[in-house]
C-alpha cells in the first residue's frame, strides 16, 4: 500500500511540475481535492516530493463546483471569487507542508 500510496505522490508531483514549465505560472501550492484528500499520508507525500504545502479538501469538490456554477449561472452568491471563497469557509481544510 505505502508503494502505491508514494507512487501516486510522485506522480502529483511530477504532474504539477511539468504543467507549471509548460504554462510559465509559478506554483506556490497543490490543492489536492476529492476522496485523496481524505489520505493524510498521500497528502504528506505529495507536499514532501513536490516541496511545496499541499491543502487538502474540500472532500466533495465536484458536487460543491456544480451548485457553485448553478448560484453563479442564477445570479446569486456573487463572483467566482466570492463564490470560491464560500466553498473555502463551509469546508474543513487541512494544510500539510514539506519537512525541508
Amino acid at each position: 500500500m505505502r508503494l502505491i500510496v508514494e507512487s501516486l505522490a510522485q506522480a502529483f508531483a511530477r504532474a504539477v511540475w511539468a504543467a507549471a514549465e509548460l504554462s510559465g505560472i509559478g506554483v506556490e501550492r497543490i490543492h489536492l481535492v476529492g476522496g485523496g484528500a481524505r489520505n493524510a499520508l498521500l497528502c504528506q507525500l505529495t507536499a514532501e516530493y513536490a516541496g511545496l504545502p499541499v491543502v487538502a479538501g474540500p472532500v466533495e469538490a465536484t458536487a460543491l463546483g456544480n451548485v457553485a456554477a448553478q448560484a453563479q449561472g442564477l445570479g446569486w452568491g456573487g463572483d467566482r471569487a466570492a463564490l470560491r471563497a464560500l466553498v473555502a469557509a463551509s469546508t474543513p481544510m487541512r494544510t500539510y507542508v514539506p519537512s525541508q
